[in-house]
């Protein structure tokens, strides 16, 4: 980046307000009733959908510039839906024009984790915005809930970085939010609290009897009780013997991953970010 447009953009980000912007997407959350009552979990798919494409290897996507704005990254079948998000926070945008679209992304998905009832994750500013879609990454890069253990481990750990405790407690976000067939494809929440972080997705993983759901859809698993679903990217931390003994002690012990879903997901919303390193500290 020229250093005269990084001036600008240090200058810019100097004057926002961070606190008065997590207060205005907080009183956003609860608006319009929307979905299971919050746009919280919407909000963390934003986050997470716009810092997973991050290719470790040629150093591409993640947070940095808010490529989701644009086509074709726009209209990926993984993000459909997020359009949600990002014109709910329009008018957080314009009441703040100093802070870029890929900080306010990212942002916004840490504010609605501690919103719904989770840990301080790590935040701090400095992202900045593409001009184009000329910067979007390729189709393909987020995870498929479609694949199992070799793909999770691909895609997490090998692209991203991340280790398999960041895997298994990243993928804990599933205690947030539900699936909707006009979306993914796929159809239910994972947990019976949808709005509140929690570490109900381990347990229900490991007390729930899973089996394939009958129907036309695509591969997915129910309970007994038909009304909580695992995708085929969540069983295989039950099937992978690694990754089971992490959802067994996040089951058991809620405050190890609050604690490690911070970090991770602090780590998750840096992922592409040109100032390097993680977020130290919360803004």
């Amino acid at each position: 980046m020229p250093s005269s447009i990084a001036s600008a953009v240090a200058s810019a980000s100097s004057k926002v307000d961070y606190a008065a912007v997590r207060k205005a997407v907080a009183d956003l959350m609860d608006k319009d009733g929307y979905d299971d009552g919050s746009y919280g979990p919407v909000l963390v798919r934003l986050a997470w959908h716009s810092s997973g494409t991050f290719d470790g290897a040629i150093k591409t996507g993640g947070s940095d510039g808010a490529t989701m704005r644009f086509a074709p990254e726009s209209g990926h079948g993984a993000n459909a839906g997020l359009a949600v998000a990002r014109d709910l926070l329009e008018p957080v945008k314009k009441a703040f024009p100093g802070i870029s679209y890929a900080d306010l992304y990212t942002l916004a998905g840490a504010v609605a984790i501690e919103e719904m009832g989770g840990p301080a994750v790590p935040w701090s500013p400095g992202r900045t915005d593409a001009v184009s879609g000329a910067a979007c990454p390729p189709d393909g890069r987020l995870p498929d809930a479609a694949k199992e253990q070799a793909h999770v481990r691909e895609v997490f750990e090998k692209r991203m970085g991340f280790t398999p405790r960041e895997t298994v407690a990243l993928l804990g976000a599933h205690s947030l939010g539900r699936c909707h067939t006009d979306r993914s494809g796929y159809d239910g929440p994972w947990t019976r609290s949808p709005t509140t972080f929690s570490n109900q997705y381990f347990v229900q993983l490991l007390e729930a009897t899973w089996r394939k759901k009958k129907w036309s859809g695509p591969t997915q698993y129910e309970n007994k009780e038909q009304d909580l679903m695992m995708l085929p990217t969540d069983m295989a931390l039950l099937w992978d013997k690694a990754y089971r003994k992490l959802v067994e002690e996040y089951a058991k012990d809620s405050s190890a991953f609050e604690r490690d879903f911070a970090a991770a997901f602090g780590k998750l919303l840096e992922l592409g970010v040109k100032r390097g390193g993680p977020a130290a500290a919360a803004a």
